[in-house]
């Protein structure tokens, strides 16, 4: 499971962050398969260009947590939505307890049976779909 790379909403992200790099103040970490944002004594922060689907980011922070956690490093995780033309960035505060961690092991398996499977899933057509970064897969054949 690996980050599509190929969207304009990955695009503009990596592009914030190039920004960020330039400024000084990018501390981007790369651990097996995922890119961390920052990583301080207290946080794991991600951050996100708008708050468009913060289920989504949650779940990744999580998930990015439980890849620091196997490798040692426990973190709380937060996220940090820059939304464009706004002076207040939003913060929210995520911590992977017991509980979440068994979810995410669940998501992690149905996903798995998804790659694996031979059946296509049905089109959601939601129109969160048209900005997902994996849009083509479900749309394009």
């Amino acid at each position: 499971m690996n980050l599509e790379d190929n969207s304009e909403e990955v695009k503009i992200g990596k592009a914030i962050h190039e920004q960020k790099a330039e400024q000084g103040k990018n501390t981007e970490l790369a651990l097996e398969n995922i890119k961390l944002d920052r990583l301080t004594k207290e946080y794991l922060t991600e951050i996100k260009k708008s708050d468009a689907d913060p289920e989504a980011a949650r779940w990744q922070i999580l998930y990015y947590l439980k890849v620091l956690k196997r490798n040692g490093i426990i973190r709380k995780g937060k996220l940090e939505f820059a939304e464009k033309n706004k002076k207040d960035k939003k913060v929210k505060v995520v911590e992977l307890t017991p509980e979440l961690e068994e979810e995410l092991r669940l998501y992690e398996e149905q996903i798995r049976s998804l790659l694996e499977s031979d059946q296509v899933p049905e089109v959601l057509g939601k129109p969160k779909c048209k900005k997902c970064a994996y849009y083509e897969y479900c749309y394009i054949e």
